[in-house]
């Protein structure tokens, strides 16, 4: 019996820092299958998801068999697979009033290396880059992972410029001009209603800054069709092309596009279509669905989550976010871009 215990527990142990050595699609597909056996024996809400479906380890031979948890169960319930003690709550921006999501985090340094390794994925080393943060709608709440995030940024960069900038238009021109003039290389990471206040303000002629937006207008302003969002950001920073990030509160890790709104993965992350009429339909590349999400780094919550957002995915595994819906109900302007 003492044999068999332990063999059960070793078969579930999984060691994080495999998450961070995939280099190959049979590597994901490997862990994939192990986290999800892992949080089937470890997540009761997960469980509990898997059981109405009447669906078990044995049913799953790839990780697109895997079912995706709605991601409207971290409003009502606490996804956990890990009983750790709880570091740190993320929580998601609402209006007055709306249920928010929760993100129940037992391993900072779990998503310390997530963010950081994803970014670097993308740009590499931190380290010589100045990091500049226009995220007002995020610094008034104290419990958003996007500013834990470029908060662990600016810290793990040597250079000292990098910061914060609330309201403080003027320093942050100034500060922008200075880096400018020094050749420095710079990342400005701003909620979309804020880069274009600034934009009011100061029109640029930047050689060296990459802009990335990330968020929304927070209904701050109108929204608008991502090309025409950013044809005027483009414009008014003087470069060619806008970066954008993509996550959230329930995720670990997050995607980044460097141009064109295709998004593209670290290699612990997969993005895939579902049908909008059958949730447990997977859609061939190029056509348009709900998308799903796995990220490994999320081995302590839940790594299959079922968004609200729709988008499509392409042959190389890059993504592109075209809007969002909620049940059968389609906000805004979304549907102009589909």
């Amino acid at each position: 019996m003492a044999t068999l215990l332990f063999l059960y527990t070793f078969v579930f142990m999984i060691d994080p820092s495999d998450i961070f050595k995939i280099s190959n699609e049979n590597d994901f597909e490997t862990l994939a299958l192990k986290v999800f056996q892992f949080q089937f024996e470890n997540n009761a809400v997960y469980r509990s998801f898997c059981d109405l479906l009447y669906i078990n380890p044995s049913d799953i031979f790839s990780s697109t068999d895997i079912p995706f948890l709605p991601i409207q169960f971290f409003k009502t319930h606490k996804v956990l697979s890990s009983k750790a003690p709880i570091q740190k709550i993320f929580e998601s921006s609402g209006t007055t009033g709306s249920q928010t999501s929760k993100h129940y985090v037992t391993d900072l340094d779990l998503y310390r290396n997530a963010f950081m390794k994803g970014f670097e994925y993308n740009y590499g080393s931190v380290n010589n880059l100045v990091i500049l943060a226009l995220l007002p709608s995020y610094l008034e709440r104290d419990n958003s992972s996007l500013v834990y995030m470029v908060d662990g940024l600016i810290k793990r960069s040597a250079q000292t410029e990098g910061g914060f900038f609330l309201d403080d238009f003027s320093t942050l021109i100034a500060t922008l001009k200075q880096l400018e003039s020094k050749g420095q290389k710079i990342v400005l990471i701003g909620v979309t209603f804020a880069l274009l206040d600034l934009l009011e303000i100061e029109n640029f002629d930047l050689n060296n800054c990459i802009i990335m937006e990330t968020g929304g207008m927070k209904g701050k302003r109108k929204e608008l069709v991502k090309e025409e969002l950013h044809k005027q950001l483009k414009k008014g920073f003087g470069v060619d092309h806008i970066h954008s990030e993509y996550g959230m509160t329930e995720l670990m890790s997050q995607a980044y596009s460097t141009s064109n709104n295709l998004f593209h993965t670290p290699p612990w992350m997969k993005v895939i279509a579902r049908d909008t009429e059958d949730p447990f339909t997977h859609l061939n590349s190029g056509r348009t669905g709900g998308l799903d999400i796995i990220d490994l780094a999320n081995i302590n919550s839940c790594a299959f989550i079922s968004t609200q957002d729709l988008g499509r995915i392409h042959p190389n595994g890059s993504f592109e976010v075209l809007g969002r819906f909620d049940h059968s109900d389609i906000r805004g302007c979304n549907l102009m871009v589909l």
